[in-house]
Protein backbone atom coordinates (compact mmCIF):
# COMPACT_ATOMS: atom_id res chain seq x y z
CA UNK A 1 0.00 0.00 0.00
CA UNK A 2 1.43 3.53 -0.85
CA UNK A 3 1.44 6.04 1.50
CA UNK A 4 2.50 9.81 1.11
CA UNK A 5 3.60 11.81 4.26
CA UNK A 6 3.77 15.56 3.83
CA UNK A 7 5.52 17.93 6.41
CA UNK A 8 6.95 21.45 6.34
CA UNK A 9 4.37 23.78 5.85
CA UNK A 10 4.00 26.86 7.77
CA UNK A 11 3.64 30.38 7.68
CA UNK A 12 6.32 32.60 5.86
CA UNK A 13 6.78 35.88 4.65
CA UNK A 14 6.85 37.31 1.48
CA UNK A 15 10.55 36.92 0.06
CA UNK A 16 11.47 33.65 2.40
CA UNK A 17 11.70 30.39 2.00
CA UNK A 18 10.66 26.89 3.11
CA UNK A 19 10.90 23.04 2.05
CA UNK A 20 8.27 20.68 1.46
CA UNK A 21 8.83 17.09 2.11
CA UNK A 22 7.03 13.91 1.01
CA UNK A 23 7.75 10.85 2.59
CA UNK A 24 6.84 7.93 0.62
CA UNK A 25 6.68 4.22 1.48
CA UNK A 26 5.10 0.80 -0.25
CA UNK A 27 6.75 2.09 -3.17
CA UNK A 28 10.39 3.45 -4.73
CA UNK A 29 10.23 7.01 -5.55
CA UNK A 30 13.04 6.42 -7.97
CA UNK A 31 11.01 4.06 -10.32
CA UNK A 32 7.97 6.35 -9.76
CA UNK A 33 6.84 9.85 -11.38
CA UNK A 34 6.86 12.16 -8.74
CA UNK A 35 5.31 16.01 -8.16
CA UNK A 36 3.88 18.72 -6.32
CA UNK A 37 0.18 20.44 -7.17
CA UNK A 38 -1.39 23.16 -5.10
CA UNK A 39 -4.84 24.19 -4.52
CA UNK A 40 -5.16 27.80 -3.07
CA UNK A 41 -8.34 29.44 -1.93
CA UNK A 42 -11.34 30.04 -4.71
CA UNK A 43 -9.02 28.48 -7.61
CA UNK A 44 -8.77 25.34 -9.08
CA UNK A 45 -5.98 23.36 -8.51
CA UNK A 46 -2.88 23.46 -10.44
CA UNK A 47 0.34 21.46 -11.26
CA UNK A 48 4.00 23.02 -9.31
CA UNK A 49 6.28 20.01 -10.70
CA UNK A 50 7.05 16.59 -12.25
CA UNK A 51 9.46 14.77 -12.08
CA UNK A 52 9.56 11.59 -14.17
CA UNK A 53 12.08 8.63 -14.43
CA UNK A 54 14.66 9.65 -17.25
CA UNK A 55 12.39 12.66 -18.03
CA UNK A 56 12.65 16.37 -18.09
CA UNK A 57 11.57 17.99 -14.86
CA UNK A 58 8.49 20.17 -15.46
CA UNK A 59 7.18 23.08 -13.52
CA UNK A 60 4.29 25.90 -13.53
CA UNK A 61 4.76 28.92 -15.08
CA UNK A 62 4.24 30.54 -11.68
CA UNK A 63 7.19 28.85 -10.01
CA UNK A 64 9.69 28.88 -12.35
CA UNK A 65 12.94 30.03 -11.54
CA UNK A 66 11.88 29.97 -7.58
CA UNK A 67 10.44 26.32 -6.89
CA UNK A 68 12.95 22.83 -6.95
CA UNK A 69 11.58 19.11 -6.94
CA UNK A 70 14.05 17.20 -5.85
CA UNK A 71 14.13 13.72 -4.45
CA UNK A 72 16.22 11.28 -1.87
CA UNK A 73 16.33 7.75 -2.59
CA UNK A 74 17.76 6.75 0.39
CA UNK A 75 15.46 8.44 2.46
CA UNK A 76 12.45 7.47 -0.34
CA UNK A 77 11.44 10.95 0.40
CA UNK A 78 10.55 13.92 -2.48
CA UNK A 79 11.31 17.33 -1.68
CA UNK A 80 9.85 21.31 -2.83
CA UNK A 81 12.45 23.58 -2.33
CA UNK A 82 10.24 26.99 -2.58
CA UNK A 83 11.98 30.00 -2.69
CA UNK A 84 11.37 33.50 -2.74
CA UNK A 85 7.63 33.14 -2.02
CA UNK A 86 4.88 35.35 -2.69
CA UNK A 87 1.41 36.01 -1.31
CA UNK A 88 0.41 34.13 -4.22
CA UNK A 89 2.04 31.09 -3.30
CA UNK A 90 -0.67 30.49 -0.55
CA UNK A 91 -2.15 27.30 -0.84
CA UNK A 92 -2.46 23.41 0.53
CA UNK A 93 0.60 21.67 -1.30
CA UNK A 94 -0.14 17.91 -1.95
CA UNK A 95 2.25 15.17 -3.09
CA UNK A 96 1.60 12.81 -6.08
CA UNK A 97 3.22 9.69 -7.15
CA UNK A 98 2.22 7.53 -9.92
CA UNK A 99 4.01 4.11 -10.17
CA UNK A 100 4.55 2.55 -13.68
CA UNK A 101 3.83 0.82 -15.63
CA UNK A 102 0.43 0.55 -14.23
CA UNK A 103 -0.33 4.10 -13.90
CA UNK A 104 -1.83 4.22 -10.25
CA UNK A 105 -1.58 7.78 -8.49
CA UNK A 106 -1.51 8.89 -4.99
CA UNK A 107 -1.78 11.81 -3.02
CA UNK A 108 -0.63 12.51 0.35
CA UNK A 109 -3.15 14.70 2.50
CA UNK A 110 -2.07 17.95 1.90
CA UNK A 111 0.64 20.84 3.78
CA UNK A 112 -0.77 24.10 4.31
CA UNK A 113 1.79 27.20 2.96
CA UNK A 114 0.82 30.91 3.73
CA UNK A 115 3.21 33.76 2.46
CA UNK A 116 2.47 36.88 4.35
CA UNK A 117 2.82 40.24 2.23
Amino acid sequence: QVKLVESGGGLVQAGGSLRLSCAASGTDVRLASVGWDRQGPGVPREMVARATPGGPIEYGDSVKGRFTISKDSARNTVYLQMDSLKPEDTAVYYCTLRTHPDGSTYWGQGTQVTVSS
